[in-house]
């Protein structure tokens, strides 16, 4: 399938989706199902430096291109910023299972816990074992961004998973950058709440990312919040706690709480993906909320298990972890190879409630759900 980039602002998605009500010059709202049906093809309108998006599809290797990538015996690293949700284990299960068709051996593949000091260690550490490719997601771009300069110097081939370090230049200290569609991923959870809440809305809550500079949750905070005050007059957003981690389900668990003790009238929150939105749930079900709306990012197992049982979780917008990881692999071949290639790559993203989760699952994963996430459908 070929995607379309829709570099424009989510409030000019088009006529055909805007319906009016009242005289002129009131609200305008639009239909959530048909514009979830859109977002599930955008791309981003662009990457962490403004860089145009390419759609993955885009990307592609030849088998006489795989045989020269082979016949290299290429050694590859892969340094993950967080490595405790589903998203960052099918990122790794793609990546290694295209490094493999490619004759790649992966060398070592770390977790920094999303603490900077340890990701700058394990870098450090990766180098010494002298890999031609690291595949990466920076915890921050500013603290991460000598020990991958250090990499490129050493000729090390770059390719980051949606966010890069402040003052690395695409195309000459790193090669490529493979993202979702993260401003995407914020308009479609907007949307999955706008449609769970109906049309008379209500006060809704938001536990976002506290670093700003995170290019990836950033986007999708800033999704969310234009795409609710665009098109939902009826939606307020009435309380807003950024969570720093590592600790997400607590520090989750924590913003939420306070907000259902001060929001008495609170009908939705907002999670800024699958991790922190476990705190949510266990906020709700302490609060005895059983009617708390939320939706997030990401198709983990445990929202997916919430969501298949008619639960608190209504919608998730899922990202593509198990194919950005193949993508990933294949621009280290293109590096390897010296093939010219973009240096923002990006997939669309599959927006998910109960009714298409078994099938969005498949989609995520390139595998059926657990049976406790199709038994949970029961």
């Amino acid at each position: 399938m070929k995607f379309f980039t829709i570099a424009r602002k989510h409030a000019a998605m088009g006529a055909a989706l805007v319906l009016a009500f009242g005289a002129a010059g009131q609200a305008l709202a639009i239909d959530p199902a048909v514009a979830l049906k859109e977002v599930a093809v955008m791309l981003p309108p662009q990457g962490p430096g403004g860089e145009k998006p390419v759609t993955a599809a885009d990307i592609t290797l030849s088998n006489a291109e795989l045989a020269q990538i082979r016949a290299k015996k290429a050694k590859a690293a892969i340094v993950m910023h967080y490595g405790g949700n589903d998203w960052s284990r099918a990122q790794v299960e793609g990546l290694k299972a295209q490094f493999k068709t490619m004759g790649i051996e992966v060398i070592a593949v770390t977790d920094a816990g999303f603490k900077s000091e340890k990701q700058v260690a394990d870098i450090e550490t990766v180098l010494v074992q002298k890999p031609n490719i690291i595949v990466s997601v920076p915890t921050d771009p500013v603290a991460t961004q000598a020990a991958y300069k250090k990499a490129a110097s050493q000729g090390v081939k770059i390719i980051f998973m949606g966010n890069d370090p402040k003052g690395l230049v695409a195309g000459v200290d790193y090669f490529s950058n493979v993202s979702p569609n993260d401003y995407g991923n914020g308009v479609a959870s907007a949307h999955l709440m706008a449609q769970a809440l109906g049309p008379n809305g209500g006060e809704v809550g938001m536990v976002f990312h506290a670093a700003t500079d995170f290019f990836q949750t950033r986007q999708r905070y800033l999704g969310f919040k234009k795409t609710m005050a665009d098109n939902y007059p009826n939606v307020k957003i009435v309380a807003e706690q950024g969570i720093g981690g590592p600790d997400f389900v607590g520090d989750a668990e924590k913003a939420a709480s306070a907000m259902l003790t001060s929001r008495r009238n609170l009908k939705a929150i907002w999670a800024v993906w699958d991790v922190p939105a476990e705190g949510v749930i266990a906020a709700a079900r302490a609060a005895g909320r059983d009617k708390l709306i939320i939706t997030t990012v990401d198709l983990g197992q445990n929202v997916a298990i919430d969501m298949a049982r008619g639960g608190y979780v209504k919608g998730v917008s899922a990202q593509r972890p198990y194919d950005q990881g193949v993508t990933e692999a294949m621009l280290a071949g293109y590096a390897l190879l010296g093939k010219k290639a973009p240096t923002f790559v990006a997939w669309p993203i599959i927006p998910t409630t109960r009714d298409n989760v078994l099938a969005a699952w498949k989609q995520v994963y390139h595998t059926d759900a657990p049976d406790n996430v199709r038994k949970s459908m029961k």
